[in-house]
């Protein structure tokens, strides 16, 4: 029997290789279907691959493409951003210990009050360009397969858009990758409004959507996988923790707004005051390793060396197995979230 799940792929650059090794346990198990996936950022990065690999060469290429895109990430890394403190990093607590302790600041933060994308002029280049221009995007489109829903956010608005079908180009998902103090927004020709719209990351409008995946030809499964930690038991008190504390509350924010109504609408179902079929009685999951994360920041999002890629695929790959052992039989039959405890 098979179980027809959707995938909803938080954002978090580098960190989203966690989401890769978790996909490909996914894909390994062959009684589930991924039906939809909804991305934002790094998130929609890998629903791409998986989407274009899957219709290129089922199963094993999607494995194939996952695998190709966060090479290619990895060597963006190493070129472009801190790729020249691998050698002195021997695991990557130790790197966050030591940039907390010793640089207890955020010199990208600090820069990016200084000085802005756009001072680099026509010439600036997006460093994600050749990394997102090398999908096949007559298979990322692709009506077989998945369906693929990628948000950005609309700069003038701050409304959330989503791209699906044909609207997936290369720049939809460089816009939902677009963090605004390292990258110049991304403008797009919009048929929605009738002007060339400037879009920034998807993660301040939507970490990621769910409400695409509510469709009614979709299932009622919703895997979410979370790189940015719900919960901190620590209080952060250094400039640099505080502000990788407010990120994480910023990058959660939508997605909490979303459980909670999903969660609101599941109690007026069960206690009658909604007709069962009315509206869809979601089914949540999720997948995470707020352990791991915590020990990570800001820092680490933007250092895609080939070192942390390979600890954050392997940490998916375990916590992907980990859900399917212990939440495996649940899909599509109940939520394996506990919303009560959540909300309360």
């Amino acid at each position: 029997m098979v179980t027809r799940i959707n995938l909803a792929l938080q954002g978090g650059g580098a960190h989203g290789a966690f989401t890769w090794g978790v996909l490909e346990t996914l894909l390994a198990a062959p009684g589930i279907e991924i039906a939809g996936i909804s991305g934002t950022s790094a998130g929609a990065l890998n629903g791409a691959a998986l989407k274009a690999g899957m219709i290129a060469g089922g199963r094993e290429g999607a494995k194939a493409e996952l695998d190709l895109l966060w090479t290619r990430v990895g060597a963006l890394g190493d070129q472009r951003l801190q790729g020249w403190m691998q050698p002195f990093m021997p695991y990557v607590g130790s790197m966050m210990q030591a940039v907390n302790t010793f640089m207890p600041f955020s010199a990208p933060g600090i820069a990016a009050q200084v000085f802005s994308p756009y001072a680099y002029g026509p010439h600036w280049k997006n460093p994600l360009d050749r990394v997102v221009r090398r999908f096949q995007f007559e298979n990322v489109c692709a009506y077989d397969g998945p369906r693929l829903f990628v948000s950005a956010t609309n700069v003038r608005s701050g409304k959330i858009r989503v791209f699906s079908g044909e609207e997936i180009t290369a720049e939809a998902i460089l816009a939902s990758a677009c963090l605004p103090t390292m990258f110049q927004a991304v403008e797009i020709d919009d048929p929605r409004t009738g002007r060339r719209e400037a879009f920034w990351d998807g993660g301040y409008s939507g970490n990621p959507a769910l409400f695409p995946l509510f469709e009614p030809d979709l299932p009622d499964d919703i895997v979410v996988v979370s790189i940015n930690p719900l919960y901190r038991d620590d209080i952060p008190q250094t400039p640099l923790e505080i502000q990788d504390r407010i990120n994480e509350i910023s990058f959660n924010s939508s997605l909490l707004r979303e459980l909670r109504a999903i969660h609101f609408v599941k109690e007026l179902i069960a206690g009658g005051q909604i007709a069962r079929g009315t509206m869809k009685d979601v089914r949540m999951h999720l997948i995470s390793d707020d352990a791991l994360m915590t020990d990570l920041s800001s820092a680490t999002k933007v250092s895609a060396t080939p070192l942390l890629l390979h600890r954050l695929h392997e940490a998916g790959k375990i916590a992907g197995q980990k859900f399917l052992d212990k939440h495996g039989a649940d899909l599509g039959k109940r939520t394996t979230i506990d919303m009560p405890s959540m909300f309360s």
